[in-house]
């Protein structure tokens, strides 16, 4: 599933082509937004929020997606053939006289009032990559909060990792309700980065704060780069690169839930760092 790194790029790009631009067309093929009509509207700009995008117009009105595994936002000239969006998988149309994005298989989408993003997103934690989350340097975004989250939002995600208990680090870390913007590569990156077993109980890690500016570190990164970096995810049976050892893979969570998770044995000792 795409992680905070590709939303942030994926609602740069959108912003680059749409954002001050009015819509001349709109198509939402979704069951509870077919009705909805956007033309004419002028987009704000889209908010990307964790794994959620929030596109914002200026009638008051957002429109809400989310990836899931298999969705991608594609920008394609207004004129070429494929602005028609002929193709079964698109979930939502966006265009202006000279870009149209067009949303693929996308896993998520509403149109709320914008003062009620909340009612969307209010289950879940602060953003790993929100310029307000740390005292080291963030990208701001424009526009209303989503969340209203103490500042710095790194407390506020520790806060809630204390009352995870026994739970393993790594499903901590992939719980949205805790931080929202971490997936499987950036978890298993963080941990190696810090030394932690992705099974360590989360109670024990001793410098949660620390794991958590790890992992927004890779991502701010990664936004700038468009490449994660990859110490061990993806590695499996391949050499550490820090000590050699042979990098290992299994599941954390339970099924059908379970993700993959990347550590060297080697680096990351069990029970202890």
């Amino acid at each position: 599933m795409p992680e905070g790194d590709v939303l942030r790029r994926t609602a740069a790009h959108l912003d680059r082509a749409l954002a001050g631009r009015r819509l001349v067309r709109a198509d939402l093929r979704w069951p509870t937004a077919a009705t909805v009509d956007l033309t004419g509207r002028t987009v704000l700009g889209t908010r990307p929020y964790g794994k959620h995008l929030l596109t914002r117009f200026d009638d008051g009105r957002t429109l809400h997606t989310h990836l899931r595994m298999d969705g991608t936002w594609r920008l394609v000239p207004t004129t070429a053939q494929r602005a028609a969006a002929r193709s079964p998988q698109v979930r939502a149309v966006l265009g202006d006289e000279r870009w149209t994005a067009l949303g693929y298989q996308l896993g998520m989408l509403d149109v709320v009032r914008t003062s009620a993003e909340r009612t969307l997103l209010g289950h879940l934690g602060p953003d790993v990559l929100d310029g307000d989350f740390d005292t080291t340097p963030g990208v701001p975004w424009a526009g209303p909060p989503v969340l209203d989250l103490p500042t710095p939002g790194i407390e506020e995600a520790l806060r809630r990792w204390a009352t995870q208990g026994s739970r393993p680090v790594a499903e901590v870390l992939l719980d949205q309700r805790v931080v929202v913007g971490i997936g499987t590569i950036f978890m298993a990156e963080s941990l190696f980065a810090r030394g932690w077993w992705p099974w360590a109980r989360a109670d024990d890690v001793v410098d949660a704060d620390e794991v958590l500016r790890s992992a927004r570190a890779l991502l701010r990164a990664s936004v700038a780069t468009g490449r994660p970096s990859s110490a061990v995810y993806g590695r499996a049976g391949r050499a550490c690169t820090r000590c050699g050892a042979q990098v290992a893979r299994g599941d954390v969570g339970a099924p059908p839930t379970q993700r993959q998770v990347y550590w060297c044995p080697g680096c990351q000792v069990r029970g202890r760092r």
